[in-house]
């Protein structure tokens, strides 16, 4: 399985968008500064995560919501589609 994510820091107020095979996983290494992109803007939390069968898909998916403005982002999160509440 394949997932695209969301995490938010509330502290700075962004998000970051990004695609893994584990959002745990991907979550603690933000969290523990391993990203160079998201390392000291944290601590992150786990907002929206999709699961799909193919890794093209999930870049896809990945690719869309990159492009997507903070409104559009909110809507994502409260969709019925965020799975995030089976990884708390």
């Amino acid at each position: 399985m394949f997932y695209t994510y969301i995490i938010r820091s509330k502290e700075k107020n962004i998000f970051y968008k990004g695609m893994t095979i584990d959002p745990e996983k991907r979550l603690w290494e933000h969290n523990n500064n391993l990203s160079r992109y998201t390392a000291g803007k944290g601590p992150w939390s786990l907002v929206y995560v999709k699961k799909f069968e193919s890794k093209h898909e999930a870049l896809m998916e990945e690719k869309r919501i990159k492009r997507l403005k903070e409104r559009s982002l909110q809507n994502l999160i409260n969709s019925p589609e965020n799975i995030v509440l089976s990884f708390s």
